[in-house]
């Protein structure tokens, strides 16, 4: 019989072992509770030194035990900051993390911000004027060449920062423009593909994955954040939890899928997640995309497409299939029904019907 694991019955904190940053656990010592938490975690250690339990360090046991997501910034990227600024990067990330920003916007917010640490040296980020911020944003246009992207990504975090932490006005930014976006569509496979890229994968939990990700049209982040009472197999619906922008909604369970749900679950067993690491917790969002990369180069498949493209290709789908629009977006959770009515633009259910002038000569 699986045990309950219970976080409140645990203290965690993060600390060192050898040399590497670890999940240090704490309880009154009770057989049944080191018994839990070993079950929940296989991957717990005992610390004979600190006398206590540990876990690895990430960000998605950091998740289930309650603790602040850790930024991507290492020691040799923070010792290039100076203390004056870096208390100021404490007091973003902090604020972040209180606002319940995702782990992925804090960790962005924060590399972005750095940036400018790095250039200021010893001068204070708050005596920064309009004027000076101007200019480094100008600096990152034409000397660092950086893509209207990154520039879109270092200005919010900028702005966060001045607005949000420091409480400046919004009329502070009004004279730093931001570059215009590039208009880019959705890069979206055919369903010849898409059966090509899944015939490649082998693992049996890798492949239930994929054909996830495509079948309910979910983002990566939301695969991993699937768990197991998510999963509605009598009404045929997935509760997809906190999803961009922190919205539930629910999607579509296939009905082809259920017997590898099945056969799967009773393979692996996982505990909370539909997927878990070999360390417990949530499996990791880089993971699935190199499953999802080594299956296009298996399957010859020669385009620039990321595991995100399974997403618009289950939205073009739907499309072409006479799909109403406004059920599409409900079922990709978009707020804003601009938004889905890009895949318009890359369906062939139109366009593909046009006949080109060259063919009647």
């Amino acid at each position: 019989m699986r045990t309950s694991f219970k976080t409140q019955n645990y203290q965690f904190s993060i600390g060192e072992h050898e040399d590497k940053s670890v999940i240090l656990v704490h309880f009154k010592y009770d057989p049944t509770l080191k018994n839990e938490l070993r079950e929940r975690f296989p991957s717990a250690k005992w610390n004979m030194s600190k006398q206590c339990w540990y876990l690895p360090d990430s960000n998605a046991i950091r998740k289930e035990v309650g603790l602040a997501p850790k930024t991507e910034l290492g020691k040799a990227a923070i010792s290039q900051i100076y203390p004056v600024n870096f208390t100021e990067l404490e007091r973003m990330r902090e604020l972040l993390v209180l606002k319940a920003y995702s782990p992925n916007t804090i960790n962005t917010y924060c590399i972005e911000f750095a940036q400018l640490l790095y250039l200021l040296k010893d001068v204070p980020v708050d005596t920064l004027t309009p004027d000076r911020l101007r200019s480094y944003l100008l600096y990152c246009i034409t000397e660092l060449k950086l893509s209207e992207n990154i520039i879109h990504s270092r200005l919010n975090a900028i702005k966060f920062y001045f607005e949000q932490v420091l409480h400046r006005d919004k009329l502070f930014f009004k004279e730093i423009p931001r570059p215009k976006k590039q208009s880019i569509l959705p890069k979206a496979l055919s369903k010849k593909d898409v059966a090509k890229i899944f015939a490649q994968v082998v693992n049996p939990k890798h492949l239930l994955m994929l054909k996830l990700c495509y079948g309910m049209g979910l983002r990566v982040s939301e695969i991993v954040n699937l768990k197991i009472k998510d999963i509605d197999s009598q009404r045929m619906l997935v509760h997809i939890e906190a999803g961009k922008g922190k919205k539930d909604r629910y999607v579509t369970l296939p009905s082809s899928i259920l017997d590898d749900l099945r056969n799967y679950y009773c393979a692996y067993r996982p505990k909370v997640y539909l997927f878990e690491g070999q360390h417990g917790g949530q499996y990791a969002i880089r993971s699935v995309q190199a499953v999802f990369k080594n299956a296009m180069e298996k399957a010859k498949i020669n385009k620039a497409v990321g595991i995100h493209g399974l997403r618009h290709s289950y939205a073009t789908h739907l499309l072409e299939c006479g799909t109403d629009m406004f059920l599409i977006q409900k079922l990709l959770g978009h707020k804003d029904i601009k938004t889905t009515e890009i895949y318009a633009k890359v369906s062939n259910r139109q366009i593909g019907n046009v006949k080109s002038p060259l063919d009647d000569l």
